[in-house]
């Protein structure tokens, strides 16, 4: 038993440049990938989501100051039952794929194999499709 006070993770945030961002990465993660949203907040225009990843939150604001560089958080990555239907789906929706699907296998003791895939979300973070394959 671990004695750690840390029972996971909560939430990862993302940080749009303003509200058409902020619309167009909910409809990214809500409509695309079929998030559903748990609570909105704001000054009246619904500026902050929370959306269920099933394993923890994903929280979307709509107040970055101006496009953030890459910083040390690499990508979020998804498990999902098929990588290649999410790329099929945000490709038909413009979406640069920067890895199409491809089968791997992480050498690990024992090896761990896994069909995975990235694209670049709506504010430029990149999304990692994942599915472990055995």
């Amino acid at each position: 038993m671990s004695n750690s006070v840390i029972r996971g993770i909560h939430h990862i945030a993302l940080k749009a440049c303003g509200k058409p961002a902020f619309d167009k990465t909910i409809f990214f993660y809500n409509t695309l990938l079929g998030l559903p949203i748990v609570r909105t907040w704001g000054e009246g225009d619904g500026s902050a989501a929370m959306l269920d990843t099933g394993a923890g939150l994903l929280e979307i604001f709509a107040n970055a100051p101006d496009v953030c560089g890459e910083g040390a958080l690499r990508h979020v990555a998804f498990s999902v039952s098929d990588v290649d239907a999410c790329i099929e789906q945000v490709r038909r929706h413009g979406y640069a794929v920067t890895i199409e699907p491809k089968d791997i296998v992480i050498s690990s003791e024992p090896p761990f194999p896994a069909r995975i895939a990235f694209c670049i979300g709506p504010v430029g973070e990149t999304v990692e499709f994942f599915c472990e394959t055995e």
